[in-house]
Parts: C-alpha cells; sequence; structure tokens
C-alpha cells in the first residue's frame, strides 16, 4: 500500500519559486547593464567622403553661376501695319545686311490709301499754284490803280504849284487857284487810299497762301506716310548681322506692332549670368569676371547687377573683354565666375556641403590617424565657388569631412572605415 508525502508538495513549491526569482533578477541586471551600455558608433565607407584639408594662404573669394550669352545690339523688327505675310525671302540663321529684304506683306487696302493721299497731295498743289496766280492778278490790278492814283496826285500837285506862282503876278484867278489845290488834295486822299490798299491785298495773299500751303504739307505728309508704310511691307533687317528668329509663316495675317523678326549682330555678345540670391549681395558693377563658353575662358567685367530676385536668383549682366571665342553664338550656355574679393594669409578649406558665408557650421574633423571623425563646431567667414574661410574651429593641417552627413546629426563621432 502507497504512503502519502505530504512534505514533498511544499518543496516543489519552494523550488519553483527560487527559479522564478533568480530568473527575474537576471532580467533586472541584463536590462540594467544593456542601458548602461553607449551607443555603437556608426561606421562611414572611406570611399563615400569628400574629405578637405585646412591650409593656411590666400582666398579668391567668387561667386559662380549658369548664364547664357546675348546679343549687345539687337533689332526686334515690328510690322508697321497690318497685312498677310506673302512671301519669306531669308530663314533664321543667315547672315543679313541692313537693307536685307527679309519678307514681304501684302496690304491692298493700305496700297489704295497710299495712292489716294497722292493724289490729294497733287490736287492741294494745283489748288496752291491757282491761288498763287489769282493773288498775283489781283496784286497787279491793286498795284495797277495805286499808280494811276500816284500819276494823278502828281499832275494834280504840278498843277496846283503852276497856279500858285501865276495867281502871284494876278495872271490866275482866285477861285481857279482854289479849285487846282482841291483837287490836289483829292489826287494825294485818293493815293494813300490805294497805297494802302495794295498793303492789304499783300498781308491777304499772305494769310491765304499760308492757309494753303499748310493744307499742301498735310497732303504732303500724309502721302509720304503712307508711302513709307507700303514700302515697310517689304520688310528689311534694318542692321548687319544673323537673323535670329522668323516667327512667322507664309499666308499668316498679322497685326500692326506684331514682331516679324529678331536680327542681332553675333560679333558683340554679352553674358548674362544668374546668381542665387542668397550669394549676389557682393556684386558689384566694375568687378572682374570668368566666363566659360566650355571652349574657351573669357575674361569680363560686371556692368549691371538687376535689383530685383527672380526664382530665387539675381541676373548679373557682365561685358566680355574683347572678341567672343570662335564658335561663340547668341543664347549659348555659360558658366561665369565674378571675383568679390582676394584674402592673404587666411585659414582656407574646401567648401563643405552646408553652410553660406558667415554662418556657423558642424563639421566632422578626423583623429585617431583618420580613423574616426568627431564632431567640431567651425565658423564660415568669406567663401569662394570652391573654399571657405575658416575663422574659428580649426587649425591648419586638420582634415574635415566636407560632405552632407546629415544622416549622423544624432551623433557626435563616427568610425571610418
Amino acid at each position: 500500500m502507497d504512503i502519502a508525502r505530504s512534505g514533498q508538495k511544499a518543496a516543489r513549491l519552494k523550488r519553483r519559486a527560487g527559479i522564478a526569482a533568480g530568473a527575474g533578477a537576471a532580467v533586472v541586471i541584463v536590462t540594467i547593464v544593456l542601458m548602461s551600455l553607449k551607443p555603437a558608433v556608426p561606421s562611414v565607407d572611406r570611399r563615400s567622403l569628400w574629405i578637405g584639408t585646412v591650409k593656411k594662404g590666400s582666398l579668391e573669394c567668387s561667386v559662380k553661376g549658369p548664364g547664357t550669352l546675348v546679343p549687345e545690339d539687337i533689332r526686334w523688327i515690328p510690322a508697321a501695319s497690318n497685312g498677310r505675310v506673302d512671301r519669306i525671302l531669308v530663314q533664321a540663321g543667315a547672315a543679313v545686311s541692313e537693307n536685307t529684304v527679309l519678307l514681304t506683306l501684302i496690304n491692298s487696302d493700305l496700297v489704295q490709301e497710299a495712292r489716294t493721299a497722292e493724289w490729294r497731295y497733287r490736287e492741294e498743289e494745283a489748288q496752291l499754284a491757282d491761288l498763287r496766280a489769282r493773288l498775283q492778278s489781283e496784286e497787279m490790278n491793286v498795284r495797277a490803280a495805286f499808280t494811276t492814283a500816284g500819276a494823278d496826285y502828281e499832275e494834280a500837285h504840278l498843277t496846283a504849284e503852276a497856279n500858285e506862282a501865276l495867281s502871284k503876278d494876278g495872271l490866275v484867278a482866285g477861285l481857279t487857284l482854289k479849285i487846282s489845290e482841291a483837287r490836289r488834295k483829292e489826287a494825294q486822299a485818293r493815293k494813300a487810299f490805294e497805297e494802302r490798299r495794295l498793303a492789304l491785298a499783300k498781308e491777304s495773299a499772305e494769310a491765304q497762301l499760308a492757309a494753303e500751303k499748310a493744307k499742301v504739307a498735310q497732303a504732303g505728309d500724309l502721302a509720304a506716310l503712307k508711302k513709307k508704310q507700303v514700302e515697310a511691307l517689304k520688310v528689311r533687317a534694318g542692321i548687319d548681322g544673323v537673323l535670329q528668329e522668323l516667327p512667322v509663316e507664309i499666308g499668316q495675317r498679322v497685326a500692326t506692332g506684331a514682331i516679324l523678326a529678331k536680327v542681332a549682330r553675333p560679333d558683340r555678345l554679352k553674358a548674362e549670368i544668374e546668381i542665387a540670391e542668397t550669394q549676389a549681395s557682393d556684386v558689384r558693377p566694375g568687378q572682374h569676371a570668368v566666363v566659360d563658353t566650355h571652349n574657351a575662358l573669357v575674361p569680363g567685367h560686371v556692368v549691371r547687377v538687376s535689383p530685383a530676385v527672380h526664382d530665387g536668383t539675381v541676373s548679373v549682366e557682365v561685358d566680355l573683354d574683347g572678341p567672343p571665342p570662335r564658335g561663340a553664338r547668341p543664347d549659348q550656355n555659360v558658366e561665369g565666375t565674378i571675383e568679390l574679393a582676394h584674402l592673404e594669409d587666411v585659414l582656407t578649406v574646401g567648401r563643405p556641403a552646408v553652410g553660406g558665408e558667415g554662418s556657423t557650421v558642424s563639421l566632422f574633423r578626423l583623429v585617431d590617424g583618420g580613423k574616426n571623425a568627431i564632431r567640431t563646431t567651425v565658423k564660415v567667414g568669406r567663401t569662394s565657388v570652391d573654399a571657405v574661410q575658416v575663422l574659428g574651429g580649426l587649425k591648419p593641417g586638420d582634415k574635415v569631412i566636407l560632405s552632407d552627413m546629415s544622416q549622423y546629426d544624432a551623433v557626435n563621432r563616427v568610425k571610418i572605415e
């Protein structure tokens, strides 16, 4: 028969409780150890890094930006009147002279207006000639009357003088003397009247001729304008150069003022460089510049800085010092570098991926013979296209990582492999 063991069950319970307590204590100890451990230092492949060395020397402060070559002399040719494109005689890219006809327009109404204006001008000229003849005839009649009045006055004057002399000798009656004196006064008054009438006739003739001449001049100006507009239907280049654009087609109707062609001189080019607005604050007219046409480096100088910002950039106009290189042409893409200042005896390093002029950046400086890098605060001064001035935080010979390390912002140390 089996005998029950009353103490065996209690022992099992005690043993299990001890095991549980030991396991719990082990978990607590492991947790404390893990919490006390520092995060593992991340590793970075050296081949993916851009590393620069701090040096002491000179720094050419400059800014760089893309741009295009544009002609200095551009002639936009508008339509002088409405019309329809009849013929295109020259295609874009062709060399043209000042009088080269690029295309012709048709406007029959304008041609008829020009003819009408010319006929009106000739009619006004004929009326002026007729008026001049009539006024000359009238003046001759008045002048003849004035001459007759003058002759009558001379005759009356001589008669009165003779009678006056005879009357002193008693040879002429007093009545006869009075009659001759009265006739002389009458003749004198008539002469004065005809003289005044002649002067008025001249003034009137001048006024009428002036009015008619004004009509002739007005008609002539209109006829000349219409003739010029008809002549402008033959669209000419206007300057010696190269036809850049011809944005019309045969049969197309164009309105007055519409652009028909663009002509430029390819031997006189300038560069328009787009500089980021954050870098354009120190750009000034007169500064030296270098334009890279991808075939040659051309020196130049800044002549104008746009006062406005467009799409985050400031347009800078650069004149080329000398003729453009062979093969350069309008609208060609170029790259421009503008020299802002020259600094001597300063600390410099390659331009980091982050941070601009006058900023404070955080860079990783190599230590332990380049096996590790630690975060270092660096104060940046003036900047160039590919280098910056170091004002603090580094010394000559230090090596720093210039690549974008933003993914390691949470750590202060990395391992270089």
